[in-house]
């Protein structure tokens, strides 16, 4: 009788084992289902904030050390033939597929944003006019990235609602803009971001727009190009104790030259005199010289990133700058190749 009370009561154990293991299956299949139709649900003017918390998490998952790492890349045009890739594959982060692992991993990622990410406007009759699907702003969330310039020559080219479409949609998903803004004051004001207890401030400006295109009290528009004032601005921040580091973003230059003109390495010399760091130079869409001056380093450009310019090797090849920064400035610099593929995803090459 003993040992058929045993026999039953493990196959009574048995039972219990097996209703709760399918219990507890069910309970994870339909808190999968739950999260699943969520993410199906993401709005397409913003990312959800639990696709924003993981790669932040990527992006600062870092030593607290008084250490930060920057990723700079150049030109990101996110329209065009690029818009229609994206549309075609049905996925909006299709640009930065090979590349999205890579510029996530650094502390601190920066860009230029070539156009508005908006479905509003007017075309402003350019010769070419960029304006992106505001579902395009899921490929910079994905890819880590922290900050972009919007003083370039094509953030205007469908109007000020169009731009002011691009600073929500990026405000939303927790990328800071510069360069651009609603008034004057908004427009030259810096961004600053803070990692591992390293503030880095961000200004960006274009030589490329009219005056008229310049932000002013009452009208939106582009940050104000004028070279003593950017100096003041610089040794404002320094002088208030404002960032430990000053990026400066300039787009400038002449479109498919290799080497940057006397007057821009004298403008570059001049800022870092006043207190700049970091120069990152974009708009000539090929790569340009590197220089290391005094304590800072000018990248006069950084090429193509994201761009449908198939007609030559230069403009489909770039470099992502690293640059580490402590409390005493530049520690260390290194460029890395990128190669832009036949469907406009760079490669950034395997040295990393």
């Amino acid at each position: 009788m003993r040992k058929k009370k045993a026999n039953n009561n493990n196959v009574s154990w048995a039972v219990f084992v097996v209703v709760s293991l399918i219990m507890a299956g069910n309970i994870v299949f339909q808190g999968w289902a739950i999260l699943s139709a969520q993410s199906q649900a993401v709005d397409a003017y913003k990312i959800s904030a639990l696709a924003r918390s993981k790669v932040m998490t990527a992006v600062t998952s870092k030593k607290y050390s008084k250490e930060a790492s920057l990723l700079l890349v150049g030109d990101i045009m996110l329209s065009r033939t690029v818009g229609l890739l994206m549309e075609k594959n049905n996925d909006f982060t299709f640009p930065f597929v090979y590349s999205m692992e890579k510029l996530a991993g650094a502390d601190i990622t920066a860009g230029n944003l070539e156009g508005a990410l908006s479905s509003r406007g007017s075309n402003q009759g350019s010769k070419y006019s960029f304006r992106a699907d505001p579902r395009a702003i899921k490929g910079l969330v994905v890819s880590g990235f922290d900050v972009v310039s919007l003083a370039n020559n094509h953030i205007l080219d469908w109007g000020t609602e169009a731009l002011s479409d691009t600073k929500t949609i990026l405000a939303d998903n927790n990328i800071v803009s510069v360069g651009a803004g609603n008034t004057v004051t908004e427009a030259n004001k810096e961004a600053v971001i803070e990692r591992n207890g390293l503030r880095v401030a961000f200004l960006s400006y274009t030589n490329l727009y009219p005056r008229s295109l310049q932000a002013t009290a009452t009208h939106p528009g582009i940050s104000t190009f004028d070279p003593s004032a950017i100096e003041a601005r610089i040794n404002n921040i320094k002088e208030r104790g404002g960032a430990d580091i000053i990026v400066v973003m300039l787009h400038w230059g002449k479109e498919y030259e290799k080497h940057a003109e006397e007057w821009q390495k004298n403008l570059a010399h001049a800022l870092i005199d006043a207190g700049a760091d970091i120069i990152m130079g974009s708009h000539p869409h090929v790569v340009q010289e590197v220089e290391r001056y005094k304590r800072g380093v000018i990248f006069y450009s950084l090429g193509n990133f994201v761009f449908d310019q198939y007609f030559s090797p230069e403009t489909m090849s770039a470099i992502v700058a690293q640059v580490i920064v402590g409390s005493n400035g530049v520690e260390h610099v290194k460029t890395i190749p990128v190669t832009i593929n036949k469907t406009y995803q760079p490669i950034i090459a395997s040295q990393w």
